[in-house]
């Protein structure tokens, strides 16, 4: 074997650098067209080069959106207002480990119950001015304060005491957690400028990522700029996000090269993006979840026979294939992802069986049911098709579902959280007590089921603070059982994150914690 054969054996086995086999390609006489080409073939992202701007289109966005991070619903707001202009104290990796960001590292004492926050050094705002600690504080008191209604309220409640030390921020905990690092990446946690009077100021957009805000316009999209003074490698010059809610307008685009990046492709259209040969298509499993959710509190969902009688009128398998085409995992309403620490699979499956639907209405005391169930493709790509077939299936077992497709510009701020069953999505979070506290906890903001269980309120806080490890799985055990038996929740399917790019556009491994590479694309991708 010659030496141009043991590279590229080398270059197919991950066992060189991208940097080293250029150079050692170059000293054995290889042209670069062909050494570059073999990189390709072996799934080596192309070396970056900075320049240019990168436009992207994605499916959500509304014109109630605003740059205040307590009311962040989704990837539009969380793209622009976070992943590429602000910075959260930590941030989460490719193998979903949470790593330093704005915080230089973090230690916890013995207890899990101090947790001490170093800041990098040097780091300042968009405007010049340097990062305190002092600002680590005011923008977390943002979000806790009595009157607050951020969705960050939920997770932050276990902090009694935060204060700068110097240029360290010292939180102080009700009882241990050794997740908190985890929460501190939350993209409702953008580090502000504070105020002299202790508040945050959001309206600006002044923050500290690889971005500056130059225009935000709420349902329409934004237009940002390369922060020169980014503590980062950051390759583009110019970053704009397109509201683009119609799929198919959204697929045009792409096609057309108005946009260079879509996220949620229209899984019935995936094999016609997938033979444009200047197209690349990503899928990525994470965490993230389609669902149906009741409101607990209204009848008829306030009896957890009617719950369980719809759990088991749909046929997620059908949704799967015929919806979905297979991209995802169907789930059995839990909204714990399997690849998450101390996730189980509860007893009994739900799967569909209208006799065990006929059964549990007659337990209600009821001879058939008729609800509304509200749906729109701004909740996920394929909730309307999701919410018919839903419909079909239920029928056949005595439940009339009524579906009404709602608007999708007003879905969030006028349906979701506001009708009593309507379609929604979670992308999930990397650990159980994120998950339980933003969601379902009984005070939580985002509580979409508005399910108040004594028990798993008990549990949630005593899991949190609890250092054996099999105690604490039997705990998360309990938890997702309560969830299964008597949760508003109704989970389709564990979804993948499918999305196209143009070639033009590179990029490394993708980031699983939420959609459009962890939202962090702008600062993650370059020109090919």
């Amino acid at each position: 074997m010659n030496q141009w054969e043991e590279l590229q054996r080398a270059a197919f086995g991950k066992r060189i650098s991208r940097r080293d086999f250029m150079r050692r390609a170059t000293a054995l006489g290889v042209s670069t067209a062909l050494a570059t080409g073999v990189l390709s073939k072996a799934g080596y992202a192309q070396e970056p080069k900075k320049g240019g701007k990168f436009v992207i289109g994605i499916g959500h966005g509304a014109t109630t959106d605003s740059l205040d991070p307590a009311t962040y619903p989704d990837q539009m707001t969380g793209v622009v207002g976070w992943g590429a202009s602000a910075n959260s104290l930590t941030e989460m990796d490719e193998k979903g480990n949470v790593v330093p960001d704005l915080a230089e590292s973090f230690e916890p004492s013995d207890d899990a119950k101090t947790w001490v926050f170093k800041l990098r050094k040097g780091v300042t705002f968009h405007d010049g001015r340097t990062v305190t600690a002092d600002d680590v504080v005011a923008s977390y008191k943002h979000h806790m304060g009595p009157d607050s209604k951020s969705a960050a309220k939920s997770i932050l409640a276990s902090v009694a005491e935060i204060k700068a030390d110097g240029d360290n921020i010292v939180f102080t905990l009700n009882g241990g957690n050794a997740d908190f690092p985890f929460y501190a990446s939350d993209y409702h946690l953008p580090i502000m400028p504070a105020n002299q009077d202790g508040t945050v100021d959001w309206q600006s957009g002044n923050r500290t990522g690889p971005f500056s805000i130059e225009s935000f316009d709420p349902g329409i999209g934004a237009k940002l700029k390369r922060n020169p003074n980014f503590y980062k490698d950051v390759w583009f010059d110019e970053f704009e996000v397109k509201v683009i809610a119609d799929v198919a307008a959204r697929t045009n685009a792409l096609t057309s090269g108005e946009i260079h990046f879509m996220d949620r492709c229209d899984l019935k259209t995936i094999n016609m993006l997938k033979r444009n040969q200047d197209l690349e298509i990503n899928q990525v499993t994470g965490y993230g979840h389609y669902i149906f959710v009741m409101n607990t509190q209204q009848a008829p969902f306030d009896n957890p026979d009617v719950r369980n009688a719809l759990k088991y009128a749909i046929d997620r398998d059908e949704i799967l294939q015929k919806v979905f085409l297979g991209y995802g995992t169907v789930g059995n309403d839990n909204p714990i992802a399997p690849s998450i620490q101390y996730a189980i699979n509860p007893e009994p499956i739900h799967s569909y069986n209208p006799d065990k639907v006929r059964e549990l209405l007659k337990k209600a005391g009821l001879d058939s049911l008729t609800v509304d169930l509200s749906v729109s493709d701004a909740a996920f790509s394929g909730a309307v098709d999701a919410g018919t077939l839903f419909k079909e299936s239920a029928a056949k077992a005595g439940i009339n579902i009524n579906v009404i497709r709602e608007a999708d510009d007003a879905y969030w701020d006028a349906v979701w959280l506001k009708k009593p069953f309507v379609a929604s999505y979670w992308n999930g979070r990397p650990v159980q007590d994120w998950m339980f506290t933003t969601a379902y906890a009984a005070d939580a903001a985002w509580n979409d089921t508005f399910w108040k269980n004594p028990r798993f309120n008990e549990l949630l806080v005593a899991a949190r603070s609890e250092t054996d490890s099999n105690k604490r799985a039997a705990m998360y055990a309990e938890m997702q059982q309560l969830l299964h038996d008597d949760g508003g929740l109704i989970n389709i399917v564990f979804n993948s994150y499918v999305s196209a790019n143009s070639k033009k556009v590179a990029h490394g491994p993708l980031l699983s914690n939420w959609d459009v590479d962890g939202m962090k694309i702008a600062s993650r991708w370059w020109f090919a």
